[in-house]
């Protein structure tokens, strides 16, 4: 398959970090993922989101190479084989383990031997990045002796201690609080800033929204939006939420058919002409505007046009699990 011919929703002057097309795996004959196209542009935050059993861990390990697609194409840093360019990149699994025995710096420096960082090397830089992360009074403790939060912070570090180019995370806020959860976020801003890419699934909305610039929406092992962030806020009108002194007059034969009465405010779509021509008919016809605003919607609402309600509940769901 000739490459570059695919690449939804990315600036086309930037390079690929990640192109994907048309991935398919199945499973003792069940199909997990059908059809995933996927491009990532160098540099960029990206997310795939969805909920759990969608095809998002799936679709990550084809990318990286630890299992490979029965059907598509895929390109990682400019390799076919994402085996080739391994070394290059750092991947945070959804299952997490650390050996308990070992110490915080030498957990760091193992995972970064993994990836030909010479040992004493990796236990250097183990200690520098504990130390830069807040973690300096648990350089020599044992990972059975820190909190999860801290075990799960020491292995992040090790997915970077040998700066990799490529970043994967799945789930990385799943068990998290608020606060570590905030570290993480800009963590992962930190990495884009110096160039670095970023792909991370996640089953909670908020997260993808502040953070990325594109993502790949996967539902049922299928991939119904894939692009920019603003694409898919976009594919629901903007809201005007409109409060007006007089409840009733001339001025109401201007206001969308679909209008909605909440307390005291009407709600309805931004029409296509815009909002002047409603503005007009309004001030014409006296109803006096106490307030007018218009609001563009959220990933949350984009997301469940796009993906379904069914699946938009099965993350809400998921959330709650991970706040109990």
């Amino acid at each position: 398959m000739a490459t570059g011919e695919f690449k939804p929703g990315v600036d086309a002057s930037r390079d690929l970090a990640i192109e994907a097309r048309g991935l398919v795996k199945r499973f003792d004959g069940t199909l997990a993922v059908d059809g995933v196209d996927i491009s990532v542009p160098e540099g960029a935050i990206y997310g795939i989101l969805g909920p759990n059993g969608a095809g998002k861990t799936t679709t990550l390990r084809m990318l990286l190479g630890i299992i490979d697609p029965d059907e598509g194409y895929r390109r990682v840093l400019g390799a076919e084989d994402p085996q080739d360019v391994a070394r290059r990149i750092g991947y945070l699994p959804e299952e997490r383990g650390l050996y308990p025995a070992m110490k915080a710096y030498e957990a760091i420096a193992f995972m970064g031997a993994l990836r030909g960082v010479p040992l004493e090397q990796g236990r250097q830089r183990g200690k520098e990045l504990l130390e830069e992360h807040g973690l300096s009074h648990a350089i020599d403790r044992q990972i059975r002796q820190l909190s999860k939060g801290m075990a799960q912070t020491v292995q992040l570090l090790g997915t970077l201690v040998h700066d990799p180019k490529l970043v994967v995370f799945d789930e990385p806020f799943s068990g998290l609080d608020a606060i570590n959860q905030g570290k993480l976020e800009q963590l992962i801003r930190g990495l884009a800033d110096k160039g670095t890419t970023v792909i991370f699934s996640t089953h909670v909305i908020a997260h993808a929204e502040r953070l990325c610039e594109g993502i790949a929406i996967i539902a049922g092992g299928k991939v119904p939006f894939a692009g920019r962030v603003d694409e898919a806020r976009d594919r629901i009108p903007a809201q005007v939420r409109l409060e007006t002194r007089n409840p009733d007059g001339p001025w109401r034969a201007a206001l969308p058919e679909k209008t909605r009465r909440v307390g005291d405010f009407w709600n309805f779509a931004l029409p296509e002409t815009g909002v002047e021509p409603l503005l007009k008919a309004l001030i014409e016809g006296e109803a006096g505007i106490l307030s007018l605003s218009i609001e563009r919607a959220g990933l949350h609402d984009a997301f469940v046009a796009i993906a379904g309600e069914a699946a938009a509940r099965d993350m809400v769901t998921q959330e709650s699990g991970d706040a109990a």
